[in-house]
């Protein structure tokens, strides 16, 4: 497993070995000794998955600490553009943005830390997109940051994007009372 920097603290792009032979192809995206030895001791209690056509956008949520959620993220079928918010206030990043093409293809990971609003565009139709949480679901804790902010400078690629009524009633970063 490789590990890059992304250039915001704690967020991690993971590139699993991948096996290839006529069959096809096969990797590991999780191995807690593995992580382990990445220094990413992380305990994972909840997983989820979403199926997507294509141009559905859906983010950007957070929930709010003591239930702040931190994932490990892929997509095991298509691709999607994934975006992450940096919300935590003293850090060199916040209110920036990072942004990567996550594929069944490239079999990436982006381990996104606890102070992050994230969110992903599909890019194909019947995108597959699994995340794996340390922290469970805690509706009363959710929030939602507006994925259009025009103060946040995301390019999702997407002219027309399909989205939630949630996701369109988010707040902008300037109105966001800010848990971190």
């Amino acid at each position: 497993m490789q590990v890059h920097e992304t250039g915001f603290e704690g967020l991690l792009i993971l590139q699993p070995k991948l096996f290839k032979d006529a069959r096809g192809t096969f990797h590991e995206s999780w191995n807690e000794t593995t992580f382990k030895e990445l220094g990413l001791e992380i305990r994972y209690i909840q997983d989820n998955q979403s199926v997507s056509h294509k141009n559905v956008l859906r983010g950007l949520h957070f929930q709010h600490p003591p239930f702040a959620q931190g994932k490990l993220v892929r997509v095991t079928r298509g691709k999607a553009l994934d975006v992450v918010v940096d919300l935590r206030k003293n850090s060199a990043t916040f209110g920036k943005h990072f942004k990567i093409e996550l594929s069944e293809e490239k079999a990436n990971i982006l381990w996104i830390p606890a102070g992050f609003a994230h969110g992903f565009a599909a890019l194909e139709n019947n995108t597959v997109f699994q995340y794996k949480c340390d922290a469970l679901y805690n509706p009363e804790a959710e929030d939602c940051l507006l994925w259009s902010d025009s103060n946040l400078g995301v390019d999702w690629g997407i002219e027309n994007p399909i989205t939630s009524e949630k996701d369109e009633e988010g707040k902008k970063l300037i109105d966001l009372t800010n848990p971190f």
